[in-house]
């Protein structure tokens, strides 16, 4: 995912910045404790789309930008 785009997107619950998971495939907001999928390099900041995080996702702080 292109660094520029990851820096201006934002969980459309929260507000809060997004982290890019290490194999690309979700966008992490932990404010709101969901993950957004990446679908062929597109977001899809759906509500509805994400999943609610594990509570060890949650406290990771392992997350990659």
């Amino acid at each position: 995912m292109n660094k520029t785009l990851l820096d201006i997107l934002v969980c459309p619950v929260t507000k809060a910045p997004l982290t890019l998971n290490e194999d690309g495939t979700e966008l992490i907001s932990k404010m709101g404790g969901m993950a957004y999928p990446v679908r062929d390099g597109i977001p899809v900041l759906l509500e509805s789309e994400a999943r609610t995080l594990t509570t060890d996702e949650r406290l990771d702080s392992g997350s990659s930008k």
